[in-house]
């Protein structure tokens, strides 16, 4: 396991990061390397690889705990230990194993009560008899700013494995059986005993002739070819509400990939991209607006008419109005889908100024600025001043 990175650094977290720390990190960092948003680029694909099965591991409590007290030996069943040597000091931990427990914390790992493998290559792994349940699944989906905001209905395709109808899951052809494994006797595990300086040490592995199953198919089904399921394109309806915003995540209970042996089906995770608005920018819930106003509008006062993402609204600009100054419309930002509260609407007004004047408007503004007071421009005098008591003039 010397390539692999730490789970935590993998998803840029401190070891002991709490479960909403860890999904958060999970969120962003699939929304940056899903397959749909890098196509082609293998190194995304990599690194979403690698974010997925962090986050398989430390979204698990009971792979979490082992994973913080063994490492990757911890949650990877194939993962070998010498017999020979390395194992000075149980108790206070040399050799690359300080921090366990004791003795029995030692003795569980060899003998699979961890899920770890034991020595010489014996591989503890489980046994795929029991109910086990299916893989979830991630889409990304990309929707308009405005559906976010009001929420939408969408029906989207999803590739993934579906139970084969043609044996119902079972994997063998209709009206054949399967039979039970004579080599495991169905359990679906081989046990080893081995002798070392330690004493003897009992390891449990697959089964070579059933593959953990218990079960042999002699006939397989023509459809599946014995695995219960074939890969489809099936469209799924979901109802993305109102306020959600890219990165969030939308779960879809029993719409991933099929359980085996009566298992549950996994979960979809429907990942939420948002396309930008051409007039609006969002922050959490509040909404920004950059409005233009005229140099009249702003100098005299005016009623504006201010669009919103419902309607348009009336706004008494007040005479004076300086530029970048910002009014709030309030309740008209987007759903806050914690509270279901709306948000607030700013509005930043901007001074535009005239541009390729004909003379006799060039000559119009020139007659109001000459009958204007200088005092009229406070920042400008203001600025003025400062400048003369910087130069002593």
């Amino acid at each position: 396991m010397a390539d692999k990175r730490d789970y935590y650094e993998v998803l840029g977290l401190q070891k002991g990061a709490s479960e909403e720390e860890i999904k958060k990190a999970f969120r962003k960092l699939a929304m940056k390397y899903h397959p749909d948003r890098n196509p082609g680029d293998k190194s995304a694909e990599e690194k979403f690889k690698e974010v997925n099965e962090a986050y398989s591991v430390l979204s698990d409590p009971d792979k979490k705990s082992k994973y913080d007290r063994f490492g990757f030996a911890g949650v990877d069943p194939n993962a070998g230990y010498s017999g020979g040597g390395g194992f000075s000091g149980f108790g206070g931990g040399t050799g690359g194993f300080s921090g366990f427990g004791g003795f029995e914390d030692i003795f569980d790992m060899f003998t699979g009560g961890g899920g770890f493998s034991g020595f010489s290559g014996f591989g503890s792994s489980r046994s795929k008899t029991g109910p086990q349940k299916g893989r979830d699944l991630q889409r990304s989906v990309t929707i308009e700013f405005t559906e976010a905001a009001f929420g939408v209905k969408k029906s989207i395709p999803v590739n993934k494995l579906v139970r084969c109808k043609t044996c119902n899951g079972d994997g063998a052809k209709p009206g054949t059986t399967k039979r039970k494994c004579a080599k495991c006797g169905g359990t679906g595990t081989i046990t080893s005993v081995q002798q070392t300086a330690l004493g003897s040490f009992q390891s449990t592995r697959a089964c070579p002739d059933c593959q953990g199953k218990g079960m042999i198919i002699d006939t397989p089904c023509p459809d599946c070819k014995g695995t219960g399921s074939v890969r489809k394109t099936i469209k799924i309806n979901i109802d993305i509400p109102a306020g959600v915003d890219t990165g969030s995540v939308i779960p879809i209970k029993g719409q991933g990939e099929p359980g085996t042996n009566g298992g549950p089906n996994g979960d979809l995770y429907i990942v939420i991209e948002v396309k930008p608005h051409n007039l609006f920018q969002r922050e959490g819930s509040d909404l920004f607006l950059e409005m233009p106003i005229s140099f009249n509008q702003a100098a005299l006062g005016d009623e504006i008419t201010v669009p919103t993402l419902e309607d348009k609204v009336s706004y008494k600009v007040p005479a004076g109005t300086q530029p970048d100054t910002v009014f709030r419309l309030k309740g008209k930002g987007v759903k806050d889908l914690r509270t279901g509260r709306k948000g607030d609407l700013y509005v930043k007004v901007t001074l535009e100024i005239p541009t390729k004047l004909n003379a006799q408007q060039r000559k119009a503004i020139e007659e109001m600025a000459a009958k204007l007071d200088p005092n009229c421009y406070q920042k400008k005098t203001s600025f003025g001043q400062k400048v003369k008591d910087l130069f002593g003039i």
